[in-house]
């Protein structure tokens, strides 16, 4: 029997923890956690159709649509037809988004700050590098430069 956890569950267990952290860290800031993830991908690559965020965000597009809506009502994000094809629609961030999106990458640093703390920089790196392997090897992103 093993007495260690998997790291599948203590992934698991690591993502919950954070989703909650993060959650609670943006909540002042007046957006949620998938409209922040939003917020950080637009700031990325700006530009964006529905369709590009929603495969960045891993959200589905129609959950990507309720998250522009908000944002958009908000005045934190703005549409806008495409110059080349007009049948798409470009989001990009608004002054005011840019403006939260510092304010809760802030807040996100000091959740960040909280559960690297027991790290050294050289961990922190390791730690991060150990994650964007296992990350890739599942084919979910971070490809290798």
């Amino acid at each position: 029997t093993r007495t260690e956890p998997r790291a599948t569950y203590a992934l698991a267990r690591l993502h919950r923890a954070m989703r909650h952290e993060l959650d609670e860290a943006v909540r002042p800031f007046g957006v949620s956690t998938p409209q922040y993830a939003t917020l950080v991908e637009l700031h990325r690559q700006a530009s964006q159709t529905n369709a590009q965020l929603a495969r960045r965000t891993f959200m589905t597009p129609q959950s990507m649509s309720e998250v522009i809506k908000v944002l958009e009502t908000k005045g934190l994000v703005t549409r806008a037809a495409d110059e080349t094809h007009a049948r798409l629609i470009r989001i990009s961030l608004t002054d005011d988004g840019l403006r939260v999106l510092g304010e809760c990458e802030q807040a996100v640093d000091v959740v960040e700050e909280q559960m690297l703390r027991e790290l050294t920089q050289h961990d922190r790196e390791q730690f991060l590098a150990h994650l964007k392997s296992g990350i890739r090897m599942l084919g979910a992103g971070f490809p290798q430069h």
